[in-house]
């Protein structure tokens, strides 16, 4: 393998060298929510909504900010002189936040029924649908991936080698949102479904691969096609 993301339908031959249910829905679901392991492992049994034909996402975001101790300016981890006062730091005061941001993502029909019936079926007492660590998720994906044959990936950014790992299958499915519809609506969109915060996040998957790259250089400078009737010279 040595293109940069995966296809739909090596996606699909790694749900199927899943040995059962869980292991593809895992699969299917990282892909087709376009999701982040935290996200899916969160999902609780009373988060999927059967009728609606999806699945309720939390993201509970946390950061550490700096701020100066004098004038509570807000600080960067670099700053030796604060912003606002003007005093040099010494030791900055530390201040958790946090933010939380729901989301409501749809699944196809076929996918809410193999949830519908893995959830129906399932013997473990427990609210989480995935009541497993994010390392046995990443065990999950990487063995699929290695009984589809499938090998390493290429970074777009680094075009350094990786291998098939959970974020790879978001990626995945943004990629295909953009095949399918590039627009700045559709943009918009994706940024909504990945939960993207700033829009330069989600335009990142926009970078064109080195072949329409290159198609793109010969179109700039073709010699435009003469029209029939029309004398140059003219």
């Amino acid at each position: 393998m040595s293109e940069a993301y995966l296809e739909p339908s090596e996606v699909e031959a790694m749900e199927a060298q899943a040995t059962n249910l869980r292991d593809q829905l895992i699969i299917r679901m990282s892909f087709r929510l376009g999701c982040r392991v935290s996200e899916l492992l969160g999902i609780g049994r009373q988060d999927v909504d059967r009728a609606a034909g999806g699945v309720r996402i939390e993201r509970l975001k946390q950061r550490l900010k700096l701020h100066c101790p004098k004038c509570d300016a807000p600080l960067s981890r670099r700053s030796v002189f604060c912003p606002g006062c003007g005093q040099k730091v010494a030791e900055a005061v530390q201040r958790e936040s946090e933010k939380r941001r729901v989301r409501f993502l749809r699944l196809d029909p076929e996918t809410m029924k193999m949830l519908g019936y893995y959830l129906d079926h399932s013997t473990r007492a427990t609210d989480r649908v995935f009541p497993i660590t994010r390392w046995r998720v990443w065990g999950i994906v990487r063995e699929c991936a290695r009984r589809a044959g499938l090998g390493p990936l290429i970074n777009p950014d680094t075009g350094k080698r990786r291998g098939v790992s959970p974020h790879r299958l978001r990626d995945a499915f943004a990629v295909h949102a953009l095949k399918v519809d590039d627009t700045g609506e559709g943009m918009r969109l994706l940024q909504e479904q990945l939960g993207h915060e700033r829009f330069d996040t989600t335009a990142r998957y926009r970078k064109v691969s080195g072949a329409e790259l290159d198609e793109w250089q010969k179109k700039l400078w073709e010699k435009p096609t003469k029209e029939p009737g029309r004398d140059s010279s003219a």
